[in-house]
């Protein structure tokens, strides 16, 4: 028996944007609480910075770089599903890594099966969010988010809590009873209407004769759909935002894992240390619901990746402060200061990938998107422990962090600029040619038209439409 389909814009998209504020809180708010458990896993397990960084960053490497598997199963079984089983993996992680013995069966279990689980119910409920929401998409965005601000302030002080009563073991396997809400979550992700250009759609197989040639056709469109190599190649926006992002992302999470052990190298006790991750997420609570007004604006639609760019800068040059001094009234400033850039680039960031892409070719999009992402993280806390192993100077980290968030907005920002002044430059010289040809016409203009620049430009055509 069909399944009814729920309306874009009705009032089921408010129930379902409930939903994906709590998962985002399960699961992306989720690695900032690992700080507080970084020296405990370094001193029981007996390993350096570098090894213990390996943790959090195959954690957050899997949350974002499932995205073409997850896409895969959405295209499969669609969001409610892939949401639910995200939650039974991510709950299954945490109480096997509770167990753990050695780092490599953490990396294995906490690591590879728990960020697996938050990146199905994330991205599920994230791809769900951008069909139900039409008119409000930038604003239901926002406010989702508000989520991971959720996440960042609660996480943290339940695991100092459980961490004195429990140890990090009893703490891990609380943390897989409190992340099976995020099967509840799931359920309510019903089928919306707007979902059918993500159904699967017949591939046409080559004849018998050539089975090998057959798999490789299936293979490419596979291949196609949910990596999006082809909007890299033809959408030159997203390609300049997929990489600068992807660069971003090297530095971007690193005061999230080391402020924590910064703080407490420079003599700040443990709990006012996890204290200043909670400040930043009750901050980002109220900040990131305005970030996404403001950008909901009509005013600012054609603007939000700019806006975006300068959030990075304020986030790269916000560091720069924390590296200067740790004491612990700088520190509080330094995360009231960086909450206001980290709430534009979470309010922003999908936002402005909605933007560029059409809503069809979102979840495909977004899968190599969180794929390059998810190298970048891979790569960026063991880069930074390394950094911290040689050094010994905790500062070199707020350093680096800074390095690559500065680069990526200039990077995006500069390129952004050049684009559309390429663009308006064209335009103008086909409205002056077409004055030339049809001087009597003078009041048409080539707006009816789809010129080939508009058609790279989803964000001009999203923008029209609202």
């Amino acid at each position: 028996m069909p399944q009814a389909l729920e309306q874009a814009d009705g009032g089921w998209a408010w129930v379902v944007l409930l939903a994906t504020l709590v998962t985002q809180g399960l699961t992306l708010g989720f690695p900032t609480c690992i700080g507080v458990f970084f020296t405990e896993l370094q001193h029981d397990f007996q390993a350096s910075n570098s090894e213990t960084s390996w943790f959090p960053s195959v954690l957050l490497a899997v949350l974002h770089a499932g995205g073409p598997l997850c896409s895969v199963l959405v295209e499969r079984f669609g969001c409610r599903v892939t949401a639910m089983l995200g939650g039974v993996l991510a709950s299954l992680g945490m109480v096997a890594g509770s167990f753990s013995r050695t780092l490599s069966q953490l990396y294995l279990t906490a690591g590879l099966i728990t960020g697996l689980g938050m990146c199905f119910s994330f991205q599920s409920s994230i791809t769900v969010l951008g069909l139900y929401f039409i008119r409000r998409r930038a604003l239901a965005n926002a406010l989702a988010s508000a989520g991971v601000s959720l996440g960042i302030t609660l996480w943290p002080l339940l695991s100092l809590y459980l961490l004195e009563g429990l140890g990090w073991r009893g703490a891990f396997l609380v943390f897989g009873g409190v992340l099976l809400h995020c099967c509840v979550c799931g359920a309510i992700l019903r089928p919306v209407a707007t979902n059918r250009a993500l159904e699967t759609r017949d591939v046409p197989l080559l004849p018998p004769k050539t089975p090998v040639l057959g798999c490789l056709a299936v293979c490419g469109r596979t291949v196609q759909r949910h990596l999006a190599f082809d909007i890299l190649q033809h959408n030159v926006r997203y390609c300049v935002y997929t990489l600068g992002v992807t660069w971003m992302i090297v530095g971007f999470p690193l005061p999230h894992v080391f402020l924590v052990p910064y703080a407490m190298w420079h003599g700040v006790d443990e709990q006012r240390a996890a204290l200043l991750i909670s400040i930043i997420g009750l901050s980002n609570i109220f900040l990131r619901p305005m970030a996404g007004l403001v950008a909901s604006q009509r005013a600012f639609a054609s603007h939000r990746k700019y806006l975006f760019c300068l959030a990075v800068l304020l986030n790269g040059l916000t560091n720069l402060v924390c590296a200067v001094s740790a004491d612990f009234r700088v520190l509080v400033g330094y995360c009231l200061v960086y909450s206001v850039s980290m709430s534009c680039i979470g309010a922003l960031i999908f936002q402005v990938l909605m933007d560029l892409v059409p809503m069809h070719r979102f979840p495909s999009a977004l899968g190599l998107f969180t794929t390059l992402e998810g190298v970048a993280v891979l790569i960026s806390p063991p880069l930074a422990g390394f950094l911290l192993d040689t050094t010994n100077n905790f500062s070199y980290i707020f350093y680096m962090s800074s390095f690559f968030l500065i680069s990526a907005a200039l990077f995006m920002g500069g390129s952004f600029y050049s684009l559309q002044k390429k663009e308006q430059q064209g335009r103008h010289a086909k409205e002056e040619g077409a004055r030339v040809e049809a001087a009597p016409e003078w009041g048409h203009t080539l707006e009816g038209k789809d010129s080939p620049e508009k058609q790279l430009c989803p964000e001009i055509m999203y923008v029209t439409s609202v």
